[in-house]
């Protein structure tokens, strides 16, 4: 764990997985509080490092987490998806990470609105330039599109019933907070604390967070062109942290990796996903969920 409280998944696999001893430049693609791209620039003195986030907040931080090796880093205020858009060169390129979790610092502060355990405004938003607020969508968004979301992004049953309720509340002014939204779902699922159970708040919050920021949303197309203007021997390591999110990437590298009709792309390096081991579970219970993936430009 870093000084600042911070502690980045996997650590260990990511700097085995993008082989980050080799000299080159490294792209943080979701940089957070910069516990990967510090370990990755403590590994190799020779590496310089990119670093992207869409959260302004988490992007000053890690500036200042970077301080030591600022020479050595260049740092965007932008989504990841923008990347083949900053004219970084790609050719110098030697690995790419993205990690797709939330961090614990947007997690742990209540005025952001993304946990359903703090009292906090209905926001989520990770780019606060954006208008699109958890709030927003819960009061505009027609109820039938409301139990789409929560079904598709959330996986949740009984959806079209939580919607209504939605809607009802939201018209008597009592669809305010995030605890008011965890409130209605412990009502609607009729939630009673179970060992290995997860908070239904959990999975509704989870859904409003993919839509306010349209988190799948160009996954899949963003790692194609990133591979195809990469060079040969360039490690892309993804972590997800939802089956929605790992399925995009294990049928994109897949797909970048078949020879059925042209010469294959990518070498898969994970022929299943890799996942954190009791040690770090323990220290680290976000780490749970993890998986990475891990491809080579061939």
């Amino acid at each position: 764990m870093t000084e600042i409280g911070h502690c980045p998944v996997l650590p260990t696999e990511v700097l085995e997985f993008l082989d980050a001893g080799r000299e080159g430049t490294y792209v943080d693609c979701t940089l957070g509080l910069a516990g990967h791209a510090v370990a990755i620039l403590e590994r190799n003195p020779r590496s310089k490092l990119i670093g992207l986030d869409r959260d302004g907040q988490s992007l000053e931080k890690a500036r200042e987490r970077l301080a030591d090796h600022a020479r050595r880093v260049k740092l965007f205020h932008a989504d990841f998806k923008c990347l083949p858009e900053l004219g970084i060169p790609f050719k110098k390129v030697r690995g790419i990470l993205v990690d797709l979790g939330i961090s614990s610092f947007q997690l742990d502060s209540p005025e952001r609105g993304f946990s359903h355990t703090h009292e906090g405004p209905l926001d989520m938003r990770m780019d606060l330039r954006s208008k699109t607020t958890a709030g927003k969508i819960l009061h505009t968004y027609p109820e039938q599109k409301l139990a789409e979301i929560f079904a598709k992004y959330g996986e949740l049953a009984q959806t079209r019933r939580l919607a209504r309720e939605i809607v009802h509340l939201r018209k008597l002014g009592r669809l305010e907070t995030t605890g008011d939204l965890r409130v209605l779902t412990e009502e609607v699922y009729r939630w009673r604390p179970q060992r290995g159970r997860i908070h239904p708040a959990a999975k509704a919050f989870q859904a409003l967070r993919i839509e306010v920021n349209q988190e799948l949303e160009g996954l899949g197309p963003f790692i194609e062109t990133a591979v195809r203007l990469s060079s040969p021997g360039t490690r892309f390591v993804v972590i997800s942290f939802h089956s929605l999110e790992d399925r995009i990437v294990k049928h994109t590298f897949a797909g970048l990796a078949s020879s059925s009709d042209r010469a294959p792309l990518l070498s898969i390096l994970t022929r299943k996903p890799v996942m954190a081991g009791e040690g770090e579970v323990a220290a680290n219970s976000r780490s749970r969920s993890a998986k990475l993936r891990a491809a080579e430009r061939v």
